[in-house]
């Protein structure tokens, strides 16, 4: 079986595979499957696989809310098992592992709103995690030009 190419009135054809090539110039084959966007061609192409239905299967069984870094955990660490195992596109997974890491970011907040400290004029604390001037240390003395000659 041949391949059908598009004539070029029709650029915007829905029927025309979705694959764009680097110089962003669209394939002119037409798509063979209706439940695909690509030509026979580009569908075998890594980018262009559709992540199966099992996957997410796989990512969220078991886990039905993300309020707690438990699940946030397991969930990426199935994650970082399919795409070892190239079950699940390199882009999706980097989507999906930023969208874990906004619901992490969240969870000191919703601790806050649900666990409110008492008294509400206490003056807020700002904590500066990084080190500080030694100044109870001896200070060394110079090297002298007798030293470096030594």
């Amino acid at each position: 079986m041949t391949q059908q190419i598009a004539n070029s009135s029709s650029t915007n054809n829905s029927a025309r595979c979705a694959h764009r090539f680097s110089n962003s110039k669209r394939c002119r084959l037409y798509v063979g499957n209706l439940d695909s966007s690509y030509c026979s061609i580009h569908a075998q192409l890594p980018q262009n696989q559709q992540d199966s239905p099992e996957t997410s299967v796989v990512l969220t069984a078991d886990l039905e809310e993300f309020r707690s870094a438990i699940p946030i955990n397991e969930f990426l660490a199935r994650l970082l098992l399919l795409l070892a195992e190239n079950k699940i596109s390199a882009r999706r997974a980097a989507v999906l592992a930023y969208i874990t890491n906004q619901l992490l970011r969240t969870l000191p907040a919703i601790d806050h709103e649900l666990n409110p400290k008492p008294g509400k004029d206490e003056p807020v604390q700002i904590i500066f995690d990084m080190p500080g001037p030694d100044r109870d240390r001896e200070p060394t003395p110079e090297p002298t030009y007798a030293d470096l000659r030594t």
